[in-house]
């Protein structure tokens, strides 16, 4: 049986910082890179690298919207099939000096009904039959179009806590979209939603964020056996390429006990993620902390035991991809010295 753990911010994004790494204790993760053979590759992020993990071929966008539509169980895929999707989500945007800065669903609160009630008033505001918005989720908004745009988008996980001003849309059509775009924070600036939300301390809802635009693919092919995440795009992909998949377990001692005997199993632990986004430094040390009590260190045991037969790490962060792969055999790997986490962070570039 195989693993293949996906961790994404398992090293620090920021490489000037690396006082983030002091006397953190993480034996049993460190002799497993140690002992691994490390690639790295081009930086992506979280929903391009699940794209590419389910060999889905890339379209103007990642098709991230009409594949989690299809999850949201609010249309037939011969209705989708008709249709060019995008996702509108749902953020906060900050004036920092010259820097607008993003923020997305991980520090908003919003209800089912306020998502409706903004979507219509931007509805009724561009009374456009092109560019009618789909609330099918608080924090997943869609667009319908009958014809696909020239559109090149960032996905929002890559945009999250960055300055947007050079990650706008571009392509042909894109000067209509950045109009819309700031259509768009114009009805919202002083809408009495947000007044409202103003009034309750709550962060406003005073943008969208245009992404993930593609058809339907045919199918999905995946190349594993069963995928367990809390994360709701991998459980959109995996049943859409009818692959099992299940809820995170606590731990991989709890994991190894429920696993089945398949081939090749997907773990993805992205609790780091938005520790690192949001520069939650205590958090993030906090949260790999727990990672190697309850995962990194059952699954070395496990794989010295030969539960495991190889076991693969990849993570990706702003900078780079990396891929850590070990076999039970390379544990005794002499001469390959265990070295801290900082070493493999500094390396990232």
């Amino acid at each position: 049986m195989n693993l293949h753990l996906y961790i994404p911010s398992l090293f620090w994004s920021d490489t000037t910082l690396p006082e983030v790494y002091q006397d953190l204790h993480l034996p049993s993760l460190e002799k497993l890179l140690a002992k691994s053979k490390n690639s790295a590759a081009q930086a992506t992020d979280f929903s391009a690298w699940l794209c590419q993990s389910f060999n889905i071929e890339k379209q103007l966008d990642w098709p991230v919207a009409p594949i989690m539509l299809q999850a949201e169980n609010h249309s037939q895929t011969a209705t989708l099939n008709e249709y060019y999707w995008l996702r509108a989500d749902p953020v906060h945007l900050r004036v920092e000096q010259n820097h607008i800065m993003l923020a997305d669903s991980h520090v908003l609160e919003l209800s089912q009904d306020e998502a409706e009630r903004y979507t219509n008033a931007i509805n009724q505001c561009l009374n456009d039959e092109l560019f009618t918005f789909f609330p099918y989720h608080p924090f997943r908004w869609y667009i319908r179009l009958k014809k696909r745009p020239d559109l090149h988008t960032h996905t929002l996980s890559s945009v999250t806590c960055q300055n947007i001003n050079n990650l706008l849309p571009t392509g042909k059509d894109s000067l209509q979209w950045r109009k819309l775009f700031n259509e768009i924070q114009m009805l919202l600036h002083d809408h009495p939603l947000n007044q409202k939300r103003a009034a309750r301390n709550q962060i406003v809802i005073n943008s969208v964020w245009f992404w993930g635009g593609g058809h339907l693919p045919q199918f999905i092919r995946s190349s594993y056996s069963k995928i367990w995440s809390n994360e709701t795009f991998s459980h959109a992909l995996a049943d859409f390429s009818h692959t099992p998949h299940e809820r995170l377990p606590d731990n991989s001692t709890q994991w190894l006990e429920e696993r089945s005997h398949r081939d090749q199993h997907l773990v993805i632990l992205d609790s780091l993620l938005n520790n690192d986004k949001y520069n939650n430094v205590l958090a993030w040390r906090e949260n790999l902390i727990k990672l190697e009590k309850t995962w990194f260190t059952p699954l070395y045991t496990a794989l010295k035991n030969n539960q495991i037969n190889t076991l693969k790490i990849s993570t990706t962060n702003e900078n780079t991809t990396h891929n850590f792969e070990v076999t039970r055999n390379n544990l005794w790997k002499f001469w390959a010295t265990t070295k801290p986490l900082s070493f493999y962070a500094v390396n990232q570039t």
